[in-house]
């Protein structure tokens, strides 16, 4: 009976630490579903040290000190040996000075020392730097010098210089293998570049004022280089990318190109602060009223839901469960050489209905702590609902059908015949009407193609977006097959032999490594430079799209088109067709070698412990911040259009995004819900049936909209013998703006004016050219002479 007792008591002690196993608060085990709140705040970019450190890959630390070097030797003899931060404005903008006239020699070896030097400078003189704030500091105060200088516009013109080095790129073509020296003097001037544009963009502290205006005057240079007759920064590197893309330049270094093209359109057309305030001012200028809800404000005090545990958590979960469980029986096998209790009927059955009850009950356990960094939720719905006009239009025309039996074209305001209960309707459909900017674009070029001569087009305001998309017009599809082309190279699911071109041109040593040490190095410096490459072209793809929808919806459509030509949709699709959770907390980062960790302080030596080693963040701000840029993208690609949201359904993006929402981030999760809000009616009642959590999610965080009945597919707008004839009318309607704004005829040929008056047109200048001058005695004979003339007839008429 004591022996019996024992293993009753080891039995239940047992047992009793299984059951704190499963009643232990989620914090120390999470489940498979669960996942902590991120507290990612979704900006432009991130913070400025990081955005400097993204840009050199870890296989180019040992250029840095080649850069020291040449400075040394050019500063010898000019500074008197003072240390360059000792020595007076006076002598230091002398000898920039002087640097920038040996970038223009034509030794091409005094030419690059004098740029490696001016790059020195541009890293912040680390060599004189003890802590991270000096070194900003310091590349602060020399970026500034170098600018007032005019240096930025001498590196634009050796970039230009070096694009068009056909022997470079003919020797990259010939070699098997492109490494990391083919591209080492474009990489140096992009390394100037980009260091100039994201030290300028922040707005630091130097200087009071003069800083502010050193700002505005480098963004006006970025903007009005175009109407100088100069072609802008953003265009260059555009072309630099379609010609990596055909295979013409297989050298360049794409991730510094990418880098750079984002921070220029991004400094040129502004960020997120400023898209809003430009929209407000837009709307006022057009009479309409300003928006007061800005989705980022809106996000950050949005909570993360937890997503719905699909069914492979679930036996997840069970099979974790049950491996707790054989350990805590192993336990007390080992304790007791004794009959094993769970063999026993009234043992086992006491054991089993203890865990039952202890599954059981949620009241026993204790309940899950608040995180003190979750926001209060807010009462109600976070947005406020909306209707279209083309909304409230269509429920008129149903209920004049049904009660009067006759429609009114173009009439929202006579109600007559109609019940009170529909008046009332239309009442709240009037406070919650919506008009956007894109509805009365989108009129105006109605009434433009209908009235050509008598509604004449207003006078086009040269905005930044504006001349940009003037400047990218001509090119435009190539530029957007190309940042696909290398967005799906850089993807996590795509392979090696689906490449199509080689984004590591520019991060491949010549040799490669050697060592377990330095394979595992470069294996994270892979890794590092494709995050890198996706968060720069997803970034610029939004900028892009944002603030030409708000230049003119129509140019928006144009690259947008283009973008789902290019089979943008089932590429984003195949990006989030992975472990997204392990994507966004991915630790592909060596801190100890980070720029400008390796050259600031004691030089600490790599190991394989501290290869591992990293920050304690929960996620990757690149990645979530890559992911919810796609996301914003393909909501853009589909937002009211039904041919696109049947693509979605067609690549059975549902399941695709349903895992997407693991990640417990507002914002992500809102554009995820978005997205399957917009195909829900094309899914089937079996589908909303079962996924009641995910709708329920819609619900509570995506906008509504008082007439859609998204979630019970009664759309009669939906059908599909429209979709291609909907995407060819919208083709159209862009083709017709953009013939008229930017095509090389402007007007309609039918409608221009006729000169008949006959000094008028022999008063035009002919220019002539040599070949007919030369033999304008022969023209005269078989044109003139030769024919018969009847000079009554002329004299007549």
């Amino acid at each position: 009976m004591d022996a019996e007792a024992g293993v009753g008591g080891l039995c239940r002690r047992g047992l009793s630490k299984f059951t704190e196993i499963l009643r232990r608060p989620r914090g120390e085990t999470e489940s498979i579903s669960e996942s902590p709140d991120l507290d990612f705040i979704y900006d432009d970019s991130d913070k400025y040290e990081l955005e400097m450190a993204e840009l050199y890959s870890y296989t180019e630390e040992c250029e840095l000190f080649i850069n020291k070097k040449c400075f040394d030797e050019t500063a010898t003899e000019h500074l008197q040996d003072l240390k360059w931060m000792a020595a007076d404005e006076k002598m230091q903008r002398t000898h920039v000075m002087r640097l920038l006239n040996m970038t223009e020699v034509s030794d091409h070896h005094t030419r690059m020392k004098a740029v490696r030097a001016l790059l020195y400078l541009c890293q912040g003189s680390f060599a004189e730097c003890h802590t991270d704030e000096q070194h900003i500091n310091y590349t602060c105060h020399n970026v500034f010098l170098l600018y007032e200088c005019g240096a930025f516009s001498t590196f634009v013109q050796l970039l230009n210089m070096e694009v068009e080095n056909s022997s470079t790129a003919s020797a990259a073509i010939r070699k098997p293998a492109v490494s990391l020296a083919d591209s080492t003097d474009l990489r140096i001037l992009l390394n100037v570049m980009y260091a100039m544009v994201e030290t300028l963009r922040w707005p630091f502290k130097y200087k009071g004022q003069q800083f502010d205006q050193l700002r505005e005057n480098f963004r006006i240079d970025l903007i009005h280089a175009a109407s100088e007759g100069e072609e802008p920064l953003a265009v260059i590197l555009f072309g630099m990318v379609t010609k990596f893309c055909s295979g013409t330049a297989p050298h360049f270094p794409m991730k510094k190109v990418l880098l750079l093209l984002w921070k220029v359109v991004l400094v040129s057309l502004g960020g997120l602060n400023e898209i809003h305030s430009r929209k407000n001012e837009r709307r006022v200028e057009s009479g309409l009223p300003l928006m007061t809800e800005d989705t980022h404000e809106i996000c950050k005090h949005m909570r993360a839901s937890s997503p719905p545990a699909s069914a492979a958590d679930l036996i997840e979960q069970h099979q974790q469960i049950r491996r707790a469980f054989r350990s805590t029986k192993k336990g007390l096998i080992k304790q007791s050489s004794l009959e094993d209790p769970f063999e026993s009927g009234a043992d086992g059955e006491e054991l089993s209905v203890e865990m039952e009850s202890g599954r059981g009950s949620d009241e026993e356990l204790p309940p899950t702590p608040p995180r003190p960094s979750t926001p209060l939720p807010a009462k109600g719905l976070p947005w406020t609902s909306k209707v279209r006009q083309k909304d409230l239009e269509a429920f008129l025309e149903h209920t004049r059908s049904k009660f009067v039996g006759f429609n009114v074209k173009n009439d929202s305001g006579s109600l007559a015949g109609l019940p009170l209960p529909i008046h009332e309707g239309v009442k709240v459909l009037n406070q919650h009407l919506y008009v956007s900017l894109s509805e009365l674009q989108i009129k105006c070029e109605e009434e433009i193609a209908k009235n050509p001569l008598s509604r004449a087009e207003k006078s086009i305001s040269e905005t930044p977006a504006e001349l940009l998309y003037q400047a990218m017009f001509p090119s435009l599809p190539q530029y957007m097959i190309a940042l696909l082309k290398i967005l799906l190279a850089a993807a996590p699911t795509s392979k090696a032999k689906t490449e199509s071109v080689n984004i590591l041109a520019d991060l491949l040593p010549e040799e490669m490594p050697t060592t377990v040490l330095q394979s595992m190095k470069l294996g994270i410096d892979v890794n590092r430079h494709k995050e890198i490459i996706v968060k720069a072209i997803s970034g610029l793809l939004l900028l892009l799209l944002k603030h030409f929808r708000l230049s003119h919806i129509y140019q928006f459509e144009y690259m947008s088109q283009h973008l789902v030509f290019a089979n943008c949709i089932p590429l984003v699709l195949k990006f989030f067709n992975q472990n997204i959770s392990s994507y966004v907390s991915a630790k592909n980062t060596i801190s100890i070698i980070n720029f400008p960790s390796c050259i600031i302080g004691d030089h600490q030596e790599l190991t394989a412990e501290n290869l591992e080693a990293g920050d304690n963040q929960q996620y990757c701000w690149r990645n979530l911040f890559s992911c919810i840029n796609l996301l914003r993208i393909l909501n853009k690609l589909t937002k009211w259009k039904h041919s696109r949201t049947m693509m979605l359904v067609v690549f059975k993006s549902a399941p695709i995004l349903k895992r997407a929402l693991k990640v417990k981030h507002s914002m992500m999760q809102l554009y995820i819900l978005k997205l399957l809000k917009l195909q829900t009616k094309y899914l089937g009642r079996q589908w909303r049936k079962s996924n009641m959590k995910t709708m329920s999610a819609i619900y509570q965080k995506v906008r509504h909209r008082l007439t859609d009945d998204w979630a019970y597919g009664n759309d009669m707008d939906a059908r599909p013998w429209d979709f291609q004839a909907e995407e060819c009318a919208l083709r159209v309607c862009v083709d017709r703006f953009n013939n008229r704004r930017y095509g090389s005829i402007s007007v309609n040929p039918d409608f221009e004016p006729v000169d008949n008056c006959i000094q008028s047109i022999l008063g035009r200048r002919v220019e002539l050219n040599e070949e007919f001058k030369s033999n304008y005695e022969q023209w005269l004979e078989v044109e003139v002479f030769s024919n018969q003339i009847d000079w009554d007839q002329i004299i007549c008429r």
